[in-house]
């Protein structure tokens, strides 16, 4: 697994959408952080930043890898309920400030909104069914 440096200590990376959708919840705490907390050098405090990197963690292991839907719409929450209640709280204060801070960003999360998941359990259940023709 390919390393690099991320909030000063060793991440691994993420890629495409994933990627894309751990970066635009790094600009929403930056957005909360500089309005609630002391932010360091690179504009997030000690909490937020272990909030993404837990975010980081949490989406290296999605079930749905880049077929994601947004957190929100997710049918499998992966948080625990603090680290949840954090985000949470992080995306309704910076939500209504991204179009003006991060407009593409936002319209691409507005866009990844709309996508729709079916839980992990149901698609392996529906998978191991067999058709209704004679599994032919």
């Amino acid at each position: 697994m390919t390393r690099h440096y991320r909030y000063g200590v060793v991440m691994s990376t993420l890629s495409g959408r994933l990627r894309r959708e751990h970066e635009t919840f790094v600009c929403m705490a930056r957005i909360y952080c500089g309005h609630h907390h002391v932010p360091a050098a690179n504009g997030l405090c000690a909490d937020c930043e272990a909030l993404m990197q837990y975010a980081e963690r949490r989406l290296e292991k999605c079930p749905y890898g880049a077929d994601k839907p947004t957190c929100a719409n997710c049918p499998v929450h992966c948080y625990k309920p603090a680290p949840r209640e954090q985000a949470r709280e992080i995306m309704r204060f910076a939500g209504p400030r991204m179009p003006l801070r991060h407009p593409l960003r936002a319209l691409t999360h507005v866009f990844d909104k709309l996508r729709h998941a079916e839980h992990p359990m149901k698609l392996r259940r529906d998978r191991g069914r067999p058709s209704a023709n004679g599994g032919r």
